[in-house]
């Protein structure tokens, strides 16, 4: 009797370690990648959360001081996800100021391309090279706060003033707006013109879009906070 009270107080003991072990495991993954996967819903769905995250860093380190989402952390998460035979959704929450413009599109054609469900939350902000990645998910959502800057592409440091440069400034910018017109609703000449704006932005061009506005024109799919997100992931899954 005394052997079989043992054997089960060991097993709760494993099954509290194990508990404890998958906690800090999900800790550590939430402090160094601002990753976790969502399971303890009614619905059985394993969800995994991403978050874009301040500045998103392409091959040049940027300084310690700064919040930044690295793509090299992102691209094969992604692909594990893809992989993956538990992961059934992806969420995407994005609180950007934009970034370098290849690794932002990078993680912009990762996500369209998956074939799971994915789902994006603009929170804050879902500035420049953010746009394609909040465009990207099947599904999109932005707070009624929440803010979208649509600008031409910038390039910091020296710039070569010849033809060449302003071509390959052109061939950069025409891929951001051709992906982003492929996957939400605002045409191409509309697009254009909110990124070229010269009266919103000061002493410089681009156009401030707010909660609503993002929806009005076409670019995000909805207003709405995590509730909806998770909602509208969840019924993904399901179809």
């Amino acid at each position: 009797m005394a052997g079989k009270q043992n054997t089960k107080n060991q097993n709760n003991q494993n099954e509290q370690d194990t508990k404890i072990q998958k906690e800090e495991h999900q800790d550590e993954r939430i402090e160094k990648l601002g990753q976790v996967t969502l399971g303890n819903n009614e619905e059985h769905h394993d969800i995994h959360l991403l978050s874009i995250i301040g500045e998103i860093e392409g091959h040049d380190n940027l300084t310690n001081n700064a919040k930044t989402t690295k793509y090299e952390h992102v691209l094969p998460q992604l692909a594990a996800i893809e992989d993956s035979k538990d992961i059934q959704g992806v969420l995407v929450i994005l609180n950007t100021m934009g970034g370098d413009v290849e690794a932002g599109l990078a993680i912009a054609e990762m996500l369209a391309s998956l074939s799971k469900p994915t789902v994006s939350l603009v929170l804050g902000g879902g500035h420049s090279i953010g746009v394609p990645i909040a465009v990207s998910t099947d599904y999109s959502f932005i707070v009624p706060t929440g803010t979208m800057v649509i600008h031409p592409v910038r390039m910091n440091g020296m710039v070569i003033g010849v033809p060449q440069t302003f071509d390959y400034f052109k061939l950069i910018q025409d891929r951001i707006t051709g992906f982003v017109c492929r996957h939400c609703k605002i045409d191409r000449t509309r697009l254009e013109e909110l990124m070229m704006e010269t009266g919103v932005l000061t002493k410089d061009v681009g156009t401030i879009l707010v909660g609503e506005e993002a929806v009005k024109y076409g670019i995000i799919d909805e207003v709405g906070g995590i509730d909806k997100a998770i909602g509208k992931l969840h019924e993904l899954i399901g179809k």
